[in-house]
């Protein structure tokens, strides 16, 4: 096994263990986002069924269910029964439960299927968190939780259009999408290695009740509550773009789909730079910056008077979530003991799902009462304090560090 000491030292594109690790994160879009250019040829093709029109839709927001509820669960038994075997049944039961649309009879048993999926994606998401903070320390880490999101876009961007290809075959085509990850499994199993028991002291960290920060769990809620409210007003955009666009005139499907097209190459791009980011503003920066970035591509959607704006507007958004994104991870995995980091990343994990399920829930009561203008107006303001509390927070923890360095 390659030492903690040595990886911090090695290009992270090197490491063939963080490859696979991409390659795990490239699951976690695709599990929701793949199945969606199929829906109307899954609602036809199911007529017949009275809920067609209302079970197809909740196949896509399915596996989000299942895995803000179990990916607690998930970490604990992560830190249980282990990283290595947890991610690899994961990736198995992706493969399982995705494809199985192929061959099932009906739309409820298909829903029950991506009920599964979410379990899947759920261990593969806790196991995959923990293994960065086993396996890569400092600028290793860092680096690594940047091209965690790029992963994460750049792979449900191609994964959309191949299963939009093969759909407009068969709407079950798109299924077959799901067993792609059979390729992975060979170099998963290959260089995905437990860590060792001695992990936390290679790291320097203190045995488990001597010294370990006593607020960690606190100080993780914050950061959890502080990722649902980010993701929550980050899903308004995949879920009330279509209807916004369609009151401005646009052709909805095609400007929807160029729109969130630049919503994920601007973070998957972005997000590629994070870790020359971080390093040069520190977290604080970095929280201020992105969702400086995120209130402008609100405000911009206010102001628009034609496409070249909103299409400006999803970029800014999409870049400032890439930039504040890798930074809950790597808190977390810092803040969090090493016997713990299935846990925490399973609570993380569920943060970003419990974020985007209520997005729908609280932002169309705010459309219903004050328009798209108003809702987009009322998260930039909200995205503005948040920009304003990162750069107090910044200012101070630099006041309280000064006599620290000075000897005072």
């Amino acid at each position: 096994m390659v030492s903690v000491a040595n990886v911090g030292a090695m290009p992270v594109w090197r490491d063939s263990r963080a490859i696979a690790l991409l390659l795990a994160a490239t699951l976690t879009v695709m599990a929701n986002a793949a199945i969606s250019p199929a829906l109307p040829g899954l609602q036809r093709s199911f007529a017949g069924d009275p809920n067609a029109a209302m079970l197809t839709r909740m196949l896509v927001t399915a596996p989000s269910l299942s895995i803000a509820l179990l990916a607690p669960l998930a970490g604990l038994a992560v830190d249980r029964f282990g990283r290595r075997r947890l991610l690899l049944a994961g990736v198995m039961l992706f493969v399982l439960a995705g494809s199985a649309g192929l061959f099932l009879p009906d739309l409820p048993t298909i829903f029950v299927s991506r009920i599964v999926l979410g379990v899947a994606v759920a261990l593969i998401m806790t196991a995959q968190t923990a293994l960065i903070g086993d396996y890569f320390t400092g600028e290793a880490r860092s680096a690594l939780t940047g091209l965690q999101i790029s992963a994460r876009n750049l792979g449900g961007l191609l994964f959309i259009l191949l299963a939009g290809w093969v759909a407009a075959i068969s709407p079950r085509f798109a299924f077959a999408v799901y067993a792609l990850p059979l390729l992975l499994l060979p170099l998963m199993w290959k260089v995905i290695v437990e860590p060792g028991r001695a992990l936390a002291r290679q790291e320097g960290a203190p045995a488990r009740g001597a010294g370990e920060l006593p607020a960690w769990h606190l100080l993780l809620a914050g950061l959890v509550f502080l990722q649902a409210l980010t993701n929550m007003f980050f899903f308004i955009m995949p879920t009330q773009l279509p209807f916004y666009l369609d009151t401005q005139g646009y052709d909805s499907a095609i400007m929807t789909g160029v729109t969130l097209s630049v919503l994920m190459l601007t973070g998957g791009c972005l997000a590629l730079l994070y870790s020359r980011i971080q390093r040069a503003i520190g977290y604080a920066g970095v929280f201020a910056l992105g969702y400086a970035a995120m209130a402008a591509g609100f405000l911009l959607l206010i102001l628009q008077q034609d496409s070249v704006l909103v299409l400006a507007g999803a970029a800014f958004i999409g870049a400032g979530y890439a930039v504040v994104s890798p930074t809950f991870v790597g808190l977390t995995l810092s803040l969090a003991p090493p016997q713990r980091r299935g846990l925490a990343g399973g609570v993380l994990t569920a943060s970003v799902f419990i974020g985007q399920f209520c997005s729908p829930l609280l932002s169309t009561p705010m459309i219903l009462g004050f328009g798209y203008d108003g809702l987009f107006l009322g998260v930039a303001v909200l995205l503005a304090s948040m920009v304003a509390v990162a750069m107090i927070g910044g200012a101070m923890r630099r006041r309280l560090a000064s006599p620290l360095r000075t000897g005072g």
